[in-house]
């Protein structure tokens, strides 16, 4: 009896442990860092990462686990004053030919101008799923969370917990949906400026290297696969992840996202689509 309740007691503990280590989400724990070397640096106990960015080399890292369907957090402050030519990222991908991606891409831009937020889905190794925004709001002035909530019926790309776009399972109209390739979860800052700013015609000014932007708050409530692959939801009561979708009120903040900061939806992009737009953008975009 009294052996049983110490095992009980002893995973009870694990569990707490696994539920502090998943609510803290210390990059130290979650991340590795990929490229870039002493550009990129973790701090304030693995609770802060900062990328950074010159004429040499960008920087990123990526998570140490891989997962299959999720919600992912992450709290971003964008690279201040002229950032044309950068791109930040924070985006889901597999590896391999044929990978599966979720994106959110950050585009700079000369002072005073608004970045550009590019969101792609990516399914067996297809995007040309783009829909790009200007935010409400100045992404270099404070720290604000990106979303990504990936489930089997669709995924949602979240501000804020503000909508701004949904992407829908339309297997049984055709088109491919990221379902059974597990991703990692990545992050970078890197030279873009052959096409980031205004198509590339404004180039990376260097004067202004080096470029930073800052990561924290980063939360994974999500499946785990691979080995060691205890899910993190398993000790979280929060799953709503598994169904969640976009209710009236949500219907009615992506409306106002996307009638008021939406600058490109390739569902409107007839020249670039002769053949017609693709399967899922005849069907409703916010069930």
């Amino acid at each position: 009896m009294g052996h049983s309740i110490h095992n009980a007691c002893a995973v009870a503990l694990a569990i707490s442990c696994l539920i502090v280590a998943a609510s803290a989400g210390s990059f130290y724990d979650e991340m590795d860092i990929t490229f870039g070397g002493e550009r990129a640096k973790i701090s304030n106990g693995g609770q802060d990462l900062s990328l950074s960015l010159d004429q040499y080399s960008g920087s990123g890292f990526q998570s140490k686990h891989e997962y299959l369907f999720g919600r992912f957090d992450m709290q971003l402050k964008l690279v201040p004053g002229n950032s044309a030519g950068t791109v930040t990222t924070f985006y889901l991908s597999s590896q391999g030919a044929g990978h599966d991606e979720i994106d959110f891409e950050f585009l700079g831009n000369t002072t005073g101008s608004p970045y550009t937020i590019h969101t792609n889905v990516y399914s067996q190794g297809k995007g040309d799923k783009e829909q790009q925004f200007h935010l409400w709001f100045d992404p270099t002035a404070a720290f604000h969370t990106y979303t990504i909530v990936w489930n089997a019926q669709r995924i949602i790309f979240l501000i804020d917990n503000i909508p701004v776009r949904v992407f829908n399972n339309h297997e049984a109209a055709g088109v491919p949906f990221p379902k059974s390739q597990p991703m990692r979860v990545y992050a970078s800052l890197w030279n873009a400026d052959d096409w980031a700013t205004q198509g590339g015609r404004v180039k990376t000014d260097w004067k202004n290297a080096p470029f930073t932007a800052y990561y924290r708050k980063f939360n994974a409530n999500a499946d785990k696969v691979g080995p060691n692959s205890r899910s993190t939801s398993s000790v979280n009561d929060n799953q709503a992840w598994r169904t969640q979708g976009v209710d009236a009120a949500g219907r009615n903040r992506i409306r106002w996202v996307q009638n008021k900061h939406m600058i490109y939806n390739y569902c409107n992009d007839r020249t670039r689509f002769t053949n017609g737009l693709p399967a899922e953008c005849k069907r409703s975009r916010f069930l």
